[in-house]
């Protein structure tokens, strides 16, 4: 196989360990065995923000949206079925992205700036204001190789949104970033007719990034809003939407419906860009969301279900953290290629790196290289998944810990916990209940008391924040939750 033949010649040359120096020279090797490619990789990196896992085309739950253009990375690259963000919300996933650490080892665990639930049964830790300036991120890594690295989008790593003024250091353009776009999400009162989420703005900024780097190895992160609250769109677009069959079922949202068309157009416009300049067979295209959609949120329209997945954004149910994940990397990739493995986003940066030839000395990184996998390997030499959301979210159900280990996916739910209640965990099989509706912690209890000490282990091993009993915990103010799930 091609891709197996690319892995066995750059070893027999050994070529096993890239350092710092001289990894420039190497880029021919690690394009394959074709010499006549020559070109250093580029990668374009497009996030989706709270795109659910059910509105992926590819995956098969409805035909309500349209995602041609996402469909085509997952057609002509490879999928990911269990792909799973570093958190059921925003920061501490694009946190993990940009670091390849989990968020728990970060102490950065919630949305900055998070919020505040000073009556409920815990404390909630303190958290890191914003992206910590001592962390090495993807992009000063890839600037040691001369890429020159562009974000137009949402950043949402620093501590406000004054984006303008100078020497703010927690800013991308001071975080390895050559050309920026920032953008923050809209009033809910905000022109649908003004580009409300800069979708347009972003693929311009995009768009013409590809134009002026075309020659130069380059990082294009592209991190959208949508499909975020406030749900805004044109009218005419909705209606398209709105007359769609199954338009009752909760899975499907119009609103949705016509921002990710949006979207997905511009990022069909940018594929198109990348194929129009030359650039394809060394330019890797990676699609994520970058944690779980809504499950319900009435004040901003129609309820929003992630079946068949549980629960939805800021839960550690499957609907808050199994996220789309697809990727296309021509002549390494077998076009259509579906994965199973369990990947996370603390996994990026190392397979990042490892994919332009970069592999440094990093003390701490808990993601994995995932490059066997994109070469056709069945599995890496993982043995658990781990979450840490120390904290109360108006959207989310309650604060808790999740370990994934084969199959098998085991919830800590920390009120229980911390207070000596019944039913500190839940137990599923995820396998034969991907919608984890059938509790297995009295069932299966030495399966779950493993997985618990093992979640505790990885805890304590990351110096992970953990939550406190509130003495000023008052039941009658306390109530912030959506209902009981």
């Amino acid at each position: 196989m091609y891709n197996t033949t690319r892995r066995k010649f750059i070893n027999q040359m050994g070529m096993t360990a890239i350092g710092f120096a001289g990894s420039s020279l190497l880029f021919p090797l690690l394009q394959g065995c074709n010499t006549s490619v020559r070109k250093p990789l580029n990668i374009v990196f497009i996030l989706a923000d709270d795109f659910g896992w059910n509105q992926a085309g590819y995956h098969k739950v409805t035909d309500f949206y349209e995602t041609p253009n996402i469909d085509r990375i997952a057609r002509e690259g490879m999928y990911f079925t269990d792909a799973y963000s570093a958190s059921p919300v925003c920061s501490p996933a694009r946190a993990s992205i940009m670091t390849g650490k989990n968020p728990a080892r970060l102490h950065l665990t919630d949305y900055i700036p998070g919020g505040l639930f000073p009556h409920e049964k815990l404390t909630v830790p303190k958290m890191e204001p914003s992206l910590p300036l001592e962390e090495k991120l993807l992009p000063e890594y890839l600037q040691d190789q001369g890429y020159v690295c562009g974000h137009f989008g949402k950043w949402h790593l620093q501590p406000d949104r004054l984006f303008d003024e100078p020497g703010r250091f927690h800013d991308p353009q001071y975080r390895g970033f050559d050309d920026v776009l920032h953008i923050a999400k809209p009033e809910r009162d905000h022109d649908p007719y003004d580009d409300p989420h800069s979708v347009e703005a972003i693929t311009q900024r995009s768009l013409r990034f590809l134009e002026n780097n075309k020659d130069n190895p380059f990082f294009l992160y592209i991190p959208h809003s949508v499909v975020h609250r406030p749900l805004i769109e044109e009218a005419k677009l909705i209606e398209k939407y709105n007359n769609k069959p199954d338009v009752e079922n909760p899975i499907n949202n119009p609103v949705m419906g016509a921002m990710i068309e949006r979207m997905d157009k511009g990022i069909g416009r940018i594929l198109d860009k990348i194929d129009r300049l030359g650039i394809r067979e060394n330019t890797v295209v990676i699609f994520a969301s970058c944690n779980g959609g809504l499950l319900e949120c009435p004040v901003w329209g129609k309820k929003s279900s992630q079946y068949p997945l549980r629960g939805g954004k800021a839960m550690l149910f499957e609907g808050g953290i199994r996220v789309p994940f697809c990727i296309r990397w021509p002549g390494v990739i077998e076009p259509g290629t579906k994965c199973t493995a369990l990947v996370i986003w603390d996994d990026f940066l190392p397979t990042i790196l490892d994919m332009v030839g970069y592999r440094p000395d990093m003390q701490e990184r808990d993601g994995m290289n995932l490059t066997p996998l994109l070469e056709g390997a069945d599995s890496l030499d993982r043995d658990a998944l781990y979450w840490h959301y120390p904290h109360y979210h108006h959207l989310g159900y309650k604060p808790s810990g999740a370990i994934r280990m084969g199959d098998y996916k085991l919830i800590e739910w920390y009120e229980e916990t911390l207070w000596g209640l019944p039913d500190q965990v839940s137990l599923y099989n995820l396998k034969e209940d991907i919608g984890e509706t059938n509790d297995l912690s009295r069932v299966l209890p030495e399966l779950a008391v493993e997985m618990r000490s093992r979640l505790h282990r990885w805890r304590r091993s990351v110096n992970a924040q953990e939550m406190r009993r509130n003495p000023h915990y008052d039941p009658q103010r306390a109530d912030h939750r959506l209902g009981a799930m």
